[in-house]
């Protein structure tokens, strides 16, 4: 049903006049052009609202086309439509990808930007922007290394079995099967995916080998394929079935087939892999930076584009890192004079390196420990946030040890969002491996880094923001993401944190972690470091272990231009922050400005710097 706006404010106008005598005239006739102004205004609101919304339903749309498309990102977002299957690693798939982005920048093209509110252009600008590197970016899709040290395909299958596959049903529990079984063509789509980079001249270096093949082969040992102690997968699928209320005879059945499809067609696709591997590593070279690939500096200097979210040249981030560098190593010559030590940074690095007060016993008991107390340090800084922020997340936080399978090769922690809806808490992943990597010094850093007021405040948080598409809540850009991890290991010394000084010193530690990653990263991929050198200025510019140093280099060479993100992004919210402190005075309020940087999602540095400005200019 329709309404003349003209005519029912003629009607109004009218009986006026009729009821008030002709002296009210002028009076009605102010009145009704008033209306006249307010009935415009309304429409107008209506045609935003309205076209946001339409504009909105079509992000939300194209994002879960792409969802539906990928059973593994269905899993991690806790869909359970495609519970049996994985993705499709095809050639021929990645071509289809690259045309629905094609397709979808068209869908996208007919929004009116002009016609929507400042969110939803906010939206349109960064789906384009995704949607167009998307496809400027397919050119370097074999520019990566599908197996590696840090993830890949094969130690995804167990990972996601075990955290993401939760089983509720005995037919989630035969989705899990059929996962273990169908993980054969996922293996085989792997292999070819190699063979196509081997011909390219991409093959990892060669420390990636012994990693990869280890951990393949570690999932292939214990019952069902020995008589050991019971497998990886075979231990998770009877611990998660023991809890359903089925038949003894029903679980025995549901062991058999996953027995069956163990030692078939997973053992199968495992071993083939492993076999393939075996041969490429006598293939492979000691250094690879990126330079080495087929048109190497070209691809570089895009990826640093890509995870800082700047324009910002290998030359002047190497600078950058030399420049911080410098700067913490004078913070720390402060702390040495604090705690009474005599000698040269380099020797009170030895010093926290290896004095035994600062590390756990690498037993059940030390690790226990270590987990213990950081979730206390968790849970002290829960208590707290109300001085820092007015948005928080509903979702939980546990921490929790890197799983055996995969701990001696994945990195020293990370944190893995909740579920969306609510069925898995936010996790901080603590790799207690090796001890000696992990000292007491930095666990305040790391706990506040991987968990509160860190990645938790800001992944769980977007997750749960209402008001922005889908593609906001779960996407991302490193430098904003590693950019705030980093800066919420500092915040916390600013509400009375880190009252020990070796703890301080474990924070300034890992930030001049950061500040080397720049230095070493842009070494490796620009300048030509070798692995050695890479080491070296680690262990020379840094307290940490060797092996931690080994371990950061390895990565640097799988993952150029990622480990950029964290002090470029950190540098970039305290710049903004100073901004609006100096701008602001006294009006300045952290909590407001932290409200700012987390409650709009993931952004690009640039456009964080568009809306602190506008903070600024509103507050003022």
């Amino acid at each position: 049903m329709t309404f003349n706006k003209s005519l029912i404010i003629i009607s109004i106008s009218a009986a006026l006049t009729v009821a008030c005598g002709n002296e009210t005239s002028t009076n009605v006739a102010k009145g009704s052009n008033a209306l006249a102004e307010q009935s415009d205004s309304t429409i107008n609101i209506n045609k935003v609202e309205m076209a946001s919304k339409a504009a909105n339903e079509l992000f939300d749309t194209i994002f879960m086309e792409g969802v539906n498309r990928n059973p593994v990102r269905q899993t991690y977002l806790g869909i359970k439509t495609d519970y049996d299957k994985w993705q499709d690693l095809s050639e021929e798939n990645t071509a289809k990808e690259l045309a629905f982005a094609k397709q979808a920048l068209k869908r996208i093209e007919v929004i009116n930007v002009n016609a929507v509110d400042k969110q939803t252009a906010l939206s349109y600008k960064l789906l384009t922007q995704k949607l167009e590197q998307q496809i400027a970016d397919y050119q370097w899709r074999h520019h990566n290394y599908p197996v590696n040290q840090m993830f890949g395909v094969h130690s995804q299958v167990p990972a996601l079995l075990i955290n993401q596959h939760s089983i509720k049903d005995s037919k989630q529990a035969h989705d899990y099967i059929a996962r273990v079984k169908n993980s054969k063509l996922l293996l085989e789509q792997l292999v070819e995916q190699l063979k196509i980079r081997e011909k390219k001249g991409i093959i990892a270096p060669n420390f990636v080998f012994e990693h990869v093949i280890r951990d393949s082969k570690n999932l292939l040992v214990g019952a069902p394929f020995d008589t050991n102690a019971d497998s990886t997968l075979y231990a998770d699928f009877n611990k998660k079935i023991a809890q359903l209320e089925l038949t003894d005879s029903e679980k025995e059945s549901l062991t058999a087939e996953l027995t069956a499809a163990l030692n078939t067609e997973f053992k199968a696709g495992y071993q083939q892999l492993i076999s393939y591997l075996i041969e490429l590593e006598k293939k492979a070279v000691d250094n690879d930076g990126a330079w080495k690939l087929p048109k190497g500096d070209t691809f570089y200097n895009n990826a640093l584009k890509r995870t800082t979210t700047t324009d910002l040249t290998a030359d002047e981030i190497h600078e950058i890192g030399l420049n911080e560098v410098a700067r913490i190593h004078d913070e720390m010559r402060l702390i040495m004079k604090k705690v009474n030590f005599e000698g040269s940074l380099n020797d009170f690095f030895q010093f926290m390196r290896h004095d035994k007060q600062f590390y756990y016993a690498a037993d059940n008991a030390g690790r226990e420990r270590y987990l213990t107390e950081a979730t206390d340090l968790i849970n002290i800084m829960k208590g707290e946030l109300d001085q820092l922020f007015i948005t928080k997340p509903k979702a939980d936080l546990k921490v929790k040890k890197v799983e055996e399978f995969r701990e001696k090769s994945a990195g020293k922690a990370f944190y893995q969002q909740p579920a969306p809806d609510g069925s898995r808490p936010g996790i901080y992943y603590a790799n207690l491996y090796d001890m000696e990597a992990m000292p007491t010094y930095q666990m305040e850093a790391l706990a506040y880094h991987e968990g509160i007021p860190g990645h938790h405040m800001q992944i769980a948080l977007k997750q749960e923001l209402e008001g922005i598409p889908k593609f906001r809540k779960f996407g991302g850009y490193t430098a904003y993401s590693e950019g705030w991890g980093l800066y919420s290991e500092m915040i916390p010394k600013e509400i009375g944190f880190y009252q020990d000084p070796y703890s301080d010193f474990g924070r300034l530690a890992m930030e001049l972690w950061r500040a080397c990653r720049l230095v070493v990263d842009t070494g490796i991929h620009n300048k030509k470091w070798t692995r050695e050198q890479g080491i070296a200025y680690y262990v020379n510019n840094t307290p940490n272990a060797e092996s931690d140093a080994v371990k950061m280099v390895e990565r640097h060479f799988v993952m150029p231009s990622q480990a950029t993100a964290y002090k470029i992004g950190m540098l970039k919210i305290v710049e903004l922050r100073e901004l609006a402190k100096t701008k602001l005075g006294d009006k300045f309020d952290i909590r407001e400005f932290h409200d700012v940087v987390l409650t709009n999602g993931a952004v690009p540095l640039n456009v964080l710097e568009d809306m602190v400005n506008d903070y600024i200019v509103k507050k003022s």
